[in-house]
């Protein structure tokens, strides 16, 4: 279950989006000066930090990603643009956006946790490359990955 991971959240002002993050030929942001940013406003207290921003991410391999987090580290971040149906042509449709933001922000703090992407596609780890992926894959950890973060054990060795 998520609750093995989030048991008490709170919010924190809004950061900025820095600048040199942009990619102005693609008109979209490099997430990992964002997240590199992120990391010099961890609260000490803070176990993790995730991000969610409108703007549309990307790193330099890939035409765009949902979001991106540290292996075994802090900072994670998660992209609403791609998520929206407005952004495919579609109406909107609020309980499919916010589906698709949980399972996006508890995989990219699994990510966080020391998860790798799961074969398993009912497994929230499970690799996403477009929406449709992140429309059809679990909601939650499978069972693998859900003891690999309750247990604090290397997560990054794992078969799914």
């Amino acid at each position: 279950m998520a609750d093995c991971l989030l048991t008490t959240t709170r919010d924190m002002a809004a950061m900025p989006v820095p600048p040199e993050s942009l990619q102005a030929g693609r008109n979209q942001y490099y997430s990992t000066r964002i997240l590199k940013e992120m990391l010099k406003e961890v609260p000490a207290d803070a176990l993790k930090l995730l991000g969610v921003t409108e703007k549309d991410l990307c790193i330099p391999i890939l035409t765009y990603v949902f979001g991106e987090a540290q292996l075994g580290g802090t900072v994670a971040v998660v992209s609403l643009a791609r998520l929206r149906q407005e952004f495919h042509g579609l109406p909107p449709d609020r309980p499919l956006f916010l589906s698709r933001l949980r399972k996006e922000s508890l995989h990219e703090l699994g990510h966080t946790f020391g998860l790798v992407h799961c074969r398993s596609r009912e497994c929230v780890m499970s690799l996403s490359n477009t929406v449709s992926d992140v429309d059809g894959k679990g909601s939650d950890f499978c069972r693998y990955c859900r003891a690999m973060v309750a247990s604090g054990a290397d997560a990054g060795r794992r078969g799914g």
